[in-house]
């Protein structure tokens, strides 16, 4: 088995590094994103980088994790995932490593400053996987790594 990488597109924050860095370096923060749904300009943002139906899709998912300050755990096909934080690079990096997977899986979260006052933002997921697997994992593991950029680009 080898790692496979998938990566999503740079986002732009219009916010700080260090700024954006410390909302997601405690997970607790992004349970907020429920509340900013409900904000219309919030939804207005995300519907831009979102097409509808994903859009719907992420909203379900979002109502049913739960979120500590290292973890968050979320339902899928395959059953309940955990994302545990591993490491904190401040103010570059936070590495994530999940639980309860079918495969062994990553995510890395980086942030390089832009200017004083903009963050560029990548999201990237891993998944150990041999040759045959990773035909069917692949679309669906870019799909979730550009989905959470746009998810966590929009919402700040």
């Amino acid at each position: 088995m080898s790692l496979s990488k998938f990566e999503s597109e740079v986002k732009y924050i219009p916010q700080e590094v260090q700024v954006v860095y410390n909302r997601f370096a405690d997970l607790r923060n992004l349970s907020v994103l429920r509340e900013k749904l409900a904000d219309p300009a919030v939804r207005e943002r995300m519907a831009a980088q979102i097409p509808a139906d994903k859009l719907a899709a992420a909203e379900q998912q979002l109502e049913q994790m739960e979120f500590d300050r290292d973890t968050v755990r979320l339902q899928s096909p395959v059953g309940e995932i955990t994302l545990c934080i591993v490491e904190r690079e401040e103010p570059k990096c936070l590495k994530f490593e999940g639980q309860g997977t079918p495969i062994p899986l990553y995510l890395w979260i980086q942030l390089l400053p832009n200017g004083e006052c903009e963050t560029k933002m990548r999201v990237t997921i891993g998944a150990e996987v041999n040759f045959f697997m990773k035909s069917m994992v692949s679309k669906p593991l870019q799909q979730a790594a550009d989905g959470l950029a746009n998810l966590l680009a929009a919402a700040r």
